[in-house]
């Protein structure tokens, strides 16, 4: 009992958990959210309805940190996909509420803690082939821009995770406004991660390392978990390997940690 109530409460749905449905882990978020003085919003663009969460009490800032989740529930096995991304771990969010210094806020994917008529134009395509087309970046940039508008924010820091880190780094290509660019596991590179796990290509989506000649003068920061074998550290590396010998961004091993293992706990550390 005590195993299943821990399961549905933060929405950490493993393989020693029951399945939770869409709007159980968009609960179990919003419980997570609250319980750390956050609320949660929604922006509507003009392609999707973005899902975020920021404090309640969040005040004006020069600088806002932004975390982008992951890819989510995107697949129930490598070829068939789900019927809803929205995160069975949220890792991004619980990055986010770990926050220790500034202004930030959380950004989910599109289709994501989204239900009734805000999952709209939600086909399948925009979290499997298409998870990082211009259209997603286009409603990821839209959401950006009304957090900013919220705490008058200047620039801004993006943080992405898994799939999030390759949003963040596409949004940092077309923005003016970046301060930094961190990645936790991130998707870096997705031409090469299909490859190296022998899956379809993304064939209807940018890919982050094509864009090196606009990020090249955006200070930028990669952690990869040495044990990762879903984003490995090859992908990264593929991706600093676009940039000039002076201008490479710097890459972050962390030897025991793995794709979800242990960045939440060790984010305080790892990120000051």
């Amino acid at each position: 009992m005590r195993s299943r109530f821990f399961c549905g409460l933060l929405a950490l749905a493993l393989t020693s958990c029951a399945e939770l449905s869409p709007d159980q882990r968009r609960l179990a978020a919003e419980k997570m959210a609250a319980d750390a003085g956050w609320e949660g919003i929604t922006f509507p663009g003009d392609n999707f309805v973005l899902s975020a969460f920021v404090p309640k009490a969040i005040h004006d800032s020069d600088l806002l940190t932004i975390y982008i989740e992951g890819d989510g529930f995107a697949w129930i096995t490598p070829s068939l996909p789900s019927q809803d991304p929205t995160p069975r771990h949220p890792i991004a969010l619980q990055l986010a509420l770990r926050h220790h210094s500034g202004a930030a806020a959380y950004l989910a994917r599109p289709c994501q803690y989204v239900a009734g008529k805000d999952r709209r134009n939600c086909q399948k395509t925009w979290w499997t082939d298409r998870r990082f087309a211009t259209e997603v970046v286009q409603a990821s940039n839209q959401a950006v821009d009304q957090l900013k508008q919220r705490v008058h924010a200047q620039q801004i820091v993006l943080i992405g995770y898994s799939g999030g880190g390759a949003v963040a780094a596409l949004l940092a290509a077309q923005r003016k406004d970046v301060a930094r660019l961190v990645t936790v596991a991130g998707n870096l590179d997705h031409v090469l991660w299909t490859q190296l796990h022998h899956v379809a290509p993304l064939t209807g989506s940018l890919n982050p390392a094509d864009e090196w000649r606009a990020l090249v003068d955006i200070p930028q920061v990669h952690f990869v978990g040495g044990s990762d074998s879903i984003v490995s550290r090859e992908v990264a590396e593929s991706y600093v390997a676009r940039f000039p010998t002076d201008k490479r961004p710097p890459v972050r091993v962390i030897e025991g940690f793995d794709h979800a293992c242990c960045w939440v706990e060790q984010w305080p550390q790892l990120y000051h």
